[in-house]
């Protein structure tokens, strides 16, 4: 069944595959983290698939200097999937906010979706609240989940309404247990403020100064992913292999594939049904590959 081809969306993308990957060493200390293997793909697949659910067809990523050609190698320019990809280079991590500087020119007068490189998300109905959300982006908009620990995290609280009212970074005293997940989307004043904050103690852009600048606004909103729907930061060895197993099972028991970049052009009408059958063929010595191939001739 094809997910329908959502109408031009003045949506950039932006995908940050920045940093050392130090929670991950020593796995990492010669490749990207967002190049490691979720069970049967590279990580960075997994975000990907997500600004492609919602309809966004150009992107650009960010990685360090020593990762970026291994990205362009693995991605090309993203024709073969009815995407454009384009790359820039971020010498050192210096906060997620600094996103919206690299990416500036890429951004130009649009609104732009940032996501993580490291995030995974699955759950029902997914790619329709992902469409809906990036039409007229107007302010920025944020997607909570409910954790076990979320003074880990950047925490979102929203009163009886459902209504953002405060935003914190890994406090030590969270008023929710709604954690801000790596995924947001913004309208094209991201870039100003981007420009306009003061750098932290430790010299970064904080993503939460960015979005306490739109909740002072009153333009901030929180989607609450909850009962249903899966969201891993595949950031350390443990959340790694839980991430892994995921999938698998998933995969396994219900005889699809998460993340399948050919499948989803395909079904958001990036591609036809030849050019994903293409690009099955020349992966037919995977399973993978055979899966590409299977729901491509299932029609």
């Amino acid at each position: 069944m094809r997910l329908g081809t959502p109408e031009e969306r003045t949506v950039k993308g932006i995908f940050l595959a920045g940093g050392h990957g130090t929670r991950l060493h020593p796995i990492t200390l010669g490749t990207s983290k967002q190049m490691l293997p979720v069970y049967d793909k590279p990580m960075i697949y997994y975000p990907l698939s997500v600004l492609m659910l919602a309809g966004i067809r150009d992107i650009q990523i960010i990685s360090s200097p020593d990762d970026i050609e291994n990205f362009r190698r693995l991605l090309g320019d993203g024709s073969p999937l009815g995407i454009s990809l384009s790359y820039a280079v971020q010498e050192q991590p210096r906060g997620l906010a600094e996103a919206f500087l690299i990416s500036a020119d890429h951004i130009g007068d649009d609104s732009v979706a940032l996501v993580l490189g490291d995030n995974i998300f699955h759950g029902p109905g997914f790619a329709g609240i992902l469409q809906d959300k990036a039409v007229d982006v107007d302010g920025c908009v944020l997607f909570g989940y409910p954790v076990r620990d979320p003074e880990r995290y950047g925490v979102g609280e929203v009163d009886a309404d459902g209504r953002l009212v405060s935003l914190e970074e890994k406090p030590e005293h969270p008023r929710s247990d709604l954690a801000i997940t790596g995924l947001y989307f913004y309208d094209n004043d991201v870039i100003d403020i981007a420009k306009n904050l003061t750098p932290s103690a430790r010299g970064e852009l904080e993503i939460t100064d960015v979005n306490r600048i739109y909740l002072e606004r009153g333009k901030a909103e929180l989607v609450s992913l909850g009962r249903g729907f899966v969201w891993l930061d595949a950031g350390t060895h443990d959340a790694l292999t839980e991430a892994g197993q995921y999938v698998q099972i998933l995969e396994h028991r219900q005889g699809v594939r998460l993340a399948c970049l050919e499948e989803i052009a395909w079904r958001m009408g990036f591609i036809d049904r030849e050019a994903c059958l293409r690009l099955g063929e020349e992966l037919s010595k995977s399973p993978y590959g055979q899966y590409v191939m299977e729901i491509a001739r299932a029609g």
